[in-house]
C-alpha cells in the first residue's frame, strides 16, 4: 500500500520528496508534506490499479435538507473525498454542491474524489450500469473516481430499497456476485467508474471474488465498519496481503442518524481515547481519527456540523469487538447465505 501526500505525488512527481518507512515487515511509501491548487495538504493512497485516494473522507450520510450545505463545507474545509451513496437518497444535492464549488472555482472536478455504491436491488448484472448511470445523472458526473457494491446481499430489483412482502419479510434475491462483480468491470472498461471496490464484504466473499476465473480487476478496497472498538485487525491484514485498501465507516463509533446507529451503542470516546485526547490537547474524535490513519487504514468522516467538519481535518497536523452501526446486522438481512456478519471476519 502507497501512501502519497497531494496531488503532486498523484502525478507521479514525488520522487525527490519520499522516504520508506518499515512497518510489520512491509515497505510504505510516504512524501513529504504538500498542497494542492488551494494550498490545501492532504495525503493519497495509490489504489491496485493505479489511480489515487485521497486518506481522509467526508461521508455526508444527512438528511436531503442539510447534504448540499454539508458538502460545500467540506470543499471548503479542504475535503477532497466525498463519500455517498443511491441509498442515502441525497445524492442530488451532493452533485449540486460538487458543481457549485467548480462553478466558483474552488476546485476542478479532477480535484475531487468522488464514491458512489450499487444498492442491493441492483445486484443483477443488466441492471448495474443503469443503477450507476442513475446516480451520475444525479450527480451531474461523467464518472465517479470509485464505485463500490454496497453489500453483499441481494434484494428483490425494483423502486423499494428494502423490498418486503405482506407480513414485513424482506424479499431477497439469488444472484451470483462473480457476475455483479463481472458488470462492474464493464463499467470500469466503460469510463463511468475509474475504480470499483466493495463494502461489507468479508474475507470469504472477498477470496471469491479474488479467485473467479478471468478477473480482470479486483477490488482496490473494502468499506467496513471500523473504529478503535471494533478495529478489524484480522480483516485488515489479509486485505493488506492483497493490497486491497480498508476505508473505515463509523470510524468514531456513532452517528447522528439513529436509523444507522443503535443507540444504546454509541460512545464519546472511553477512558482511553479520552486520556489520549487530555494529553494531546485534540478531541476524541480526532485521536480516533488518526489511530485509523497511522494502521493505513482511509477513514470516512460522517458530520454535517461546520466545526466539527473542520476539526476533522486537523486529523492529518484497544478493540472490544463491538459494532454500533446496526442497520446492516437487522435481524431481517441476516437469512441469505451472503449475509457477511456470521464469519468471524
Amino acid at each position: 500500500m502507497h501512501w502519497l501526500t497531494s496531488r503532486q505525488c498523484a502525478q507521479g512527481r514525488c520522487q525527490a520528496h519520499c522516504s520508506y518507512t518499515c512497518e510489520g515487515g512491509r515497505k510504505k511509501h510516504f512524501a513529504s508534506q504538500a498542497s494542492d491548487r488551494n494550498g490545501f495538504e492532504y495525503q493519497c493512497v495509490k489504489l491496485n490499479d493505479g489511480h489515487f485516494m485521497p486518506v481522509l473522507d467526508l461521508a455526508p450520510m444527512v438528511p436531503k435538507s442539510k447534504a448540499l450545505e454539508a458538502t460545500k463545507l467540506a470543499i471548503e474545509a479542504g475535503f477532497r473525498h466525498i463519500d455517498s451513496a443511491h441509498l442515502y437518497n441525497n445524492e442530488e444535492q451532493v452533485g449540486l454542491a460538487i458543481q457549485s464549488k467548480i462553478a466558483d472555482g474552488s476546485v476542478k472536478r479532477e480535484d475531487i474524489f468522488y464514491t458512489s455504491k450499487l444498492w442491493c436491488n441492483s445486484h443483477r448484472p443488466e441492471l448495474v450500469r443503469p443503477a450507476l448511470e442513475r446516480s451520475l445523472k444525479n450527480l451531474q458526473l461523467d464518472y465517479v473516481d470509485l464505485y463500490l457494491i454496497h453489500f453483499p446481499v441481494s434484494v428483490k430489483p425494483g423502486e423499494e430499497l428494502i423490498p418486503k412482502d405482506e407480513v414485513g419479510k424482506v424479499l431477497f434475491d439469488t444472484v451470483d456476485l462473480c457476475a455483479t462483480w463481472e458488470a462492474m468491470e464493464k463499467c470500469k472498461d466503460a469510463g463511468l467508474a475509474k475504480s470499483i471496490g466493495v463494502s461489507n464484504f468479508n474475507r470469504r466473499q472477498l477470496e471469491m471474488i479474488l479467485n473467479k476465473p478471468g478477473l480482470k480487476y479486483k477490488p482496490v478496497c473494502n468499506q467496513v465498519e471500523c473504529h478503535p472498538y471494533f478495529n478489524q485487525r484480522k480483516l485488515l491484514d489479509f486485505c493488506k496481503s492483497k493490497d486491497i485498501v480498508l476505508v473505515a465507516y463509523s470510524a468514531l463509533g456513532s452517528h447522528r442518524e439513529e436509523k444507522w446507529v443503535d443507540p444504546n451503542s454509541r460512545f464519546s470516546g472511553g477512558p482511553s481515547l479520552c486520556a489520549l485526547a487530555k494529553k494531546h490537547k485534540r478531541t476524541p474524535a480526532l485521536i480516533a481519527l488518526r489511530y485509523q490513519l497511522q494502521r493505513g487504514v482511509v477513514v470516512l468522516a460522517k458530520s454535517y456540523n461546520e466545526q466539527r467538519i473542520r476539526q476533522n481535518m486537523q486529523v492529518r497536523s484497544g478493540a472490544v469487538g463491538l459494532r454500533v452501526c446496526f442497520f446492516f446486522s437487522l435481524s431481517s438481512f441476516a437469512g441469505p447465505p451472503n449475509y457477511p456478519f456470521s464469519d468471524e471476519y
